[in-house]
């Protein structure tokens, strides 16, 4: 497979870049905290799977910390599932909402196209290369040169043209069953302990987790003490 640079965007969303720190202190036993962008359900192609973004144990005692950042930089890329993980992203594209790319091969090299104006509010992507592609919604990451999926579509067949909606809406879990860069096809078994729409945080936010002796329920603050809970 060939890498090509992403094409260039016809016009630009308005940037912005979140830097999240997730933090305990003797959180009581060791967890596993799983963050992913749920999929959205406006979505015209039925098989469209969230991506682990990010899954980190933190220990029963003592202080912990892990750092995310997230920017609304997208990009479509072609990926290549093993597994039912996400293990390359060799093709890729920037686009914004509202825009189009075909995907389509020559020999041995695929390419999407340069993004031109779609459907308002949507990501729209179709696959013209003569066999079924997994296709993934991604973000640009700051300091790599690959972006990161986080919405897989799964056995996009050749000539169809989907479009979706992402919204950078975090959830949460606490899980030890999944890794990063997983396809999750099916529901996690427990329920969301936070959720927050990454546009309206600040730049930077603090988070702590910290979990209740008595019940065993986790809870997710910020620095104003404010909590989301399911």
């Amino acid at each position: 497979m060939h890498t090509h640079p992403e094409a260039e965007a016809p016009t630009c969303a308005p940037a912005f870049v979140r830097n999240l720190t997730f933090q305990t202190n003797d959180l009581g036993k060791e967890a596993t905290l799983v963050l992913i962008f749920q999929s959205d359900k406006d979505c015209t192609y039925r098989k469209s799977f969230p991506v682990i973004w990010r899954a980190t144990t933190f220990g029963d005692e003592g202080r912990y910390s892990m750092h995310a950042t997230y920017t609304n930089d997208l990009a479509f890329s072609r990926v290549q599932v093993v597994d039912g993980n996400v293990v390359s992203a060799g093709t890729y594209v920037k686009i914004n909402n509202g825009q189009q790319t075909t995907l389509t091969k020559t020999g041995l090299e695929f390419k999407f196209s340069a993004p031109k104006q779609g459907v308002p509010g949507y990501l729209q992507a179709t696959n013209k290369t003569d066999a079924a592609q997994d296709i993934a919604i991604s973000i640009m990451v700051p300091g790599d040169p690959m972006p990161k999926p986080v919405l897989c579509f799964k056995d996009v067949e050749d000539g169809c043209d989907f479009k979706a909606k992402f919204t950078p809406k975090l959830h949460a879990y606490i899980s030890s069953d999944h890794q990063e860069t997983a396809i999750l096809e099916g529901s996690i078994c427990t329920d969301s302990i936070w959720e927050q729409d990454l546009a309206k945080l600040p730049e930077s936010s603090t988070f702590t987790l910290s979990r209740e002796p008595a019940t065993g329920h986790y809870t997710i603050t910020n620095e104003d003490k404010s909590t989301v809970l399911r």
